[in-house]
């Protein structure tokens, strides 16, 4: 028996994709929920947008729907986004690719 080199590169290609599109939707999701947080809004409603629209175009879209400065909500995202990183990373552990070796 050969141990194929290639395909095992391949299947840790598509376990690593797969942990990493996972941890990033994870990631989106959570954010939003914050941001529904800090504006008192509804979490879910927010979180379902996110298989409909882009970061941004969510993000202009609460700005008009609530009157708010689009460069506030912006921030907010991005303080949002680093808390939620850092959650993630204590529930699930780091992101970082796994290195062979």
């Amino acid at each position: 028996m050969v141990f194929d080199l290639r395909r095992a590169l391949l299947s840790k290609e598509e376990k690593e994709s797969a942990r990493l599109m996972d941890f990033e939707f994870r990631q989106r999701a959570r954010s939003f929920r914050l941001i529904a947080n800090a504006l008192d809004l509804p979490g879910d409603e927010l979180v379902r947008q996110i298989a409909l629209s882009g970061d941004e175009a969510i993000l202009d879209r609460l700005a008009v729907d609530h009157g708010l400065v689009r460069a506030a909500i912006g921030e907010t995202y991005a303080r949002c986004r680093a808390e939620a990183h850092r959650q993630l990373v204590e529930e699930l552990g780091d992101p970082t690719p796994h290195r062979l070796g």
